[in-house]
């Protein structure tokens, strides 16, 4: 036998190789903190224990003040000069920079991230930091103990349920019930009942089939559909917090029969588990146990297929809920161990519960990576003038943004923006302030455009490419000034991009987070100009609103030369003649009431994300995860004017493969009419024939044209402009609504009327 085969032959099979980018592992006595620019955090250490202290974006300084057990500041307690109350660090330096401290005696360490207001030219944000404690005694190594998040306030019941068991506890009406992943990927079956009614002998039980009835969702989350409701249809709880947003309503909690029929008999289940935590409150035990199943991954696929995986929760995650009513309530932690429901190994969950008259914002989790610290849903500046409108609202990359207004509604809305004026807050957009003396080769090597032409005052619309040509993001470039530029996007990733290709190439550039410091609105349609003439002063070095051409920008002040100081742009994704403001947080109440006082004459109306969604589709906008992801390159999304291959002399990433995609195209973003009235949505199929030749990205019924129309990549040979095609409906064939190419955009391709 060859040598090498019988070697092949007798080596032990391969172990498993699996990444996992969403839980961050830190060893036993490693502590991580982040400090976000402007705050601080303060953190209790001992003789030995080592501080490193990261500035994550670059130019972000760093003050360290050490206090003994005495109270008194010393320096010394971290090796600084004696006598000093302070250490400061960083202000100049790169992305990435450290420094490392030792400490010498018990006592307190504040870490902070100075930084004062950004105004709108400035570009100095204060940014995060990253501070990490490596313990000379770990505590949690002793213990083995996972450390579990810190409390949202005074607890009132602190319930640990160990693995593969289950516990029940009761709640009062109006006090709050947060269940937590202690370890992460475990899975928790909980359930409710009225208390009220369990006393007259009536076992109303949260019902999952009747709440995705009301709520029309699989299940509740965070907003207007948030309730959980028994089987008598009375709201047992609501949920308001929920880091994970991935679980499931759509099979009992595991029982028996599902172990037996597996090969298991006898194995330990969350049903009898139940029935025994139960059986104290007079509840009849059952063989399956209808519950919401928090933190499981479990769905029906295309072919009505129910499957699992493993679940998506981290370390800490949790649902945070309100007792609508008084209630007995059970949690387990499930002890499913023979496939990947729990990650193939059980571990504890953990229940706390909070006074009623503690409030909490409702909120889900935001992460620009899976490694990212979660940030919980925030409101916007102009929020308290938006939400005395509506209750309509969604979460948008980390922000609740309005959907839709009370009495107008999305078509009111739509032909506001078209006919008259609207004004719709669009502050989540991503701004990052690009600075430094390589500040342009470092756009110029990272986005499409030619960013050398780009004037002072004037913006341009990019795409931003990886090398294979697919896009990161598209947005738009500002450049306040020789070296000073200002990325806005829609991805938090652009600007980590940015700063990973400013480290590999050397250029001495910084690249620093200011969505937090610039919230903006738009102010859109025929009578914008109008409107924002009348209250917008500018210098006599910047141009007036009246002379601001499109894609340009000046910095002005609201009403007089000692107004809030904003950037306005001539920019707009409406299809329509419109602007951008952008303010700091502290001004947007002025601001947003300035314009609409101002825009009563010329009939303002808000604007929400549905109407918007309209009147992007109708002008052929594009809209990430729709028109363009990382396999798309900007010319199958339609944007191939932002690549201008032969002008652009300067080499930019993504290059070489835009010319072998631009010489050999495989789809093309076209323009879709239906000759149905019914609806057209994102990832319908597009046939000819029996074949799928492409699928529609965005669609909708046009209130101006009259009729339906839509978006669609298809293959590249069957996009002349008169083809007819067929948007399959059902399983893509049983139902057909015919329809034809197009140009698009369907409204005013010539882009006129944001010219005007």
């Amino acid at each position: 036998m060859n040598r090498a085969l019988a070697t092949s032959i007798l080596s032990a099979p391969r172990p498993s190789m699996i990444f996992r980018p969403g839980i961050r592992s830190l060893a036993p006595g490693v502590e991580r903190y982040l400090v976000r620019g402007g705050g601080s955090v303060t953190v209790r250490v001992g003789p030995g224990d080592r501080l490193r202290i990261v500035d994550l974006e670059g130019l972000q300084a760093c003050e360290i003040v050490p206090r003994g057990t005495d109270g008194r500041a010393d320096a010394a307690m971290l090796g600084g000069s004696a006598g000093a109350k302070q250490i400061r660090i960083f202000g100049a330096g790169p992305a990435g920079e450290a420094a490392a401290f030792t400490v010498q005696r018990e006592g307190i360490v504040k870490v902070s991230a100075p930084g004062g207001e950004m105004d709108v030219q400035r570009q100095d944000p204060a940014t995060d930091l990253e501070l990490v404690v490596t313990r000379a005694v770990s505590a949690r190594h002793k213990s083995g103990d996972v450390p579990l998040p810190d409390p949202l306030a005074d607890i009132l019941q602190d319930i640990r349920v160990p693995a593969a068991t289950a516990k029940a506890y009761m709640v009062r009406a109006g006090e709050y019930i947060q269940v937590i992943d202690v370890s992460g990927r475990q899975c928790t079956d909980f359930q409710c009942f009225s208390a009220r009614k369990l006393d007259k002998g009536l076992e109303n039980a949260l019902d999952a089939t009747i709440t995705r009835t009301l709520t029309g969702r699989s299940y509740p989350t965070p907003g207007l559909p948030s309730k959980m409701f028994g089987r008598d249809f009375e709201p047992l709880v609501e949920i308001i917090q929920d880091t994970v947003g991935r679980h499931d309503a759509f099979a009992t909690a595991c029982n028996s029969r599902y172990y037996d029929d597996m090969g298991y008999p006898g194995h330990v289940n969350c049903t009898e588990n139940f029935n025994r935590a139960l059986d104290p409150y007079g509840i009849a035990p059952r063989k399956g146990w209808e519950a919401l199943n928090f933190f499981y991954n479990t769905n029906i696929d295309a072919h009505n297929q129910l499957y699992l995986d493993e679940p998506w929760s981290r370390p800490g995650d949790y649902v945070l809920m309100k007792a609508l009513t008084d209630l007995v309530c059970v949690s387990s932690s499930c002890p499913d161990d023979i496939d990947a429901a729990n990650a193939w190994d059980p571990t504890d969950i953990h229940v706390r519960t909070y006074s009623g008259k503690e409030t909490f914002t409702r909120a889900v989790a935001y992460r620009m990576t899976p490694d990212a610290d979660p940030q919980l849903t925030r409101e916007t500046a102009f929020h308290p003038r938006l939400s005395a409108l509506t209750r309509n609202f969604t979460e948008y990359r980390g922000y609740w943004l309005p959907t839709r207004f009370n009495n107008d509604g999305a078509i009111e809305e739509y032909w506001a923006c078209r006919e008259k004026c609207v004004v719709l807050d669009l502050s989540p957009l991503r701004k990052f302030e690009v600075t430094g003396p390589d500040a342009e080769a470092l756009l110029q090597y990272c986005l499409t455009r030619d960013v050398r032409k780009l004037a002072v005052g004037q913006v341009v619309y990019s795409a931003m490419c990886y090398e294979n040509g697919g896009m990161i993001d598209d947005g738009t470039l500002f450049r306040l000034g020789q070296n000073n530029f200002r990325w806005i996007g829609g991805d938090d990733y652009g600007g980590k991009w940015l700063r990973e290709q400013a480290e590999s190439k050397g250029y001495k550039a910084w690249v620093r987070s200011s969505t937090d410091q610039l919230h903006n609105i738009a102010v859109q349609g025929p009578n914008s100009r109008e409107l924002l003439k009348e209250i917008i002063w500018t210098s006599p070095a910047q141009p007036s609103i009246g002379e601001l051409e499109w894609f340009r920008f000046c910095v002005g002040r609201f009403g007089h030369f000692e107004g809030a100081p904003v950037v306005v742009s001539r920019t707009g994704y409406t299809g329509e003649l419109g602007y951008e403001i952008f303010c700091h947080p502290k001004d947007a109440v002025a601001v947003f009431d300035a314009v609409w006082e101002a825009g009563q004459k010329h009939g303002i109306r808000p604007m929400g994300l549905d109407a918007l969604d309209m009147v992007r589709i109708e002008a052929g906008l594009i809209f990430a995860n729709y028109e363009f992801d990382s396999e798309t390159d900007p010319f199958e999304a339609g944007i191939g004017f932002t690549v201008p291959l032969k002008t652009k002399t300067d080499d930019f990433i993504g290059r070489e493969a835009l010319i072998k995609r631009k010489d050999h195209p495989r789809r093309k973003l076209v323009g879709l009419e239906i000759d149905s009235n019914e609806a057209v949505g994102h990832g319908d199929c597009v046939h000819i024939g029996r074949a799928q030749v492409g699928v529609v990205t965005s669609g909708m019924r046009s209130p101006l044209l009259g009729k339906t129309i839509a978006l669609a990549r298809v293959d590249a040979l069957t996009s002349e402009i008169g083809t007819a095609v067929e948007i399959g409906k059902l399983d893509g064939h049983q139902k057909r609504l015919p329809a034809r190419i197009v140009r698009f955009a369907h409204y005013d391709p010539e882009k006129l009327r944001p010219r005007a």
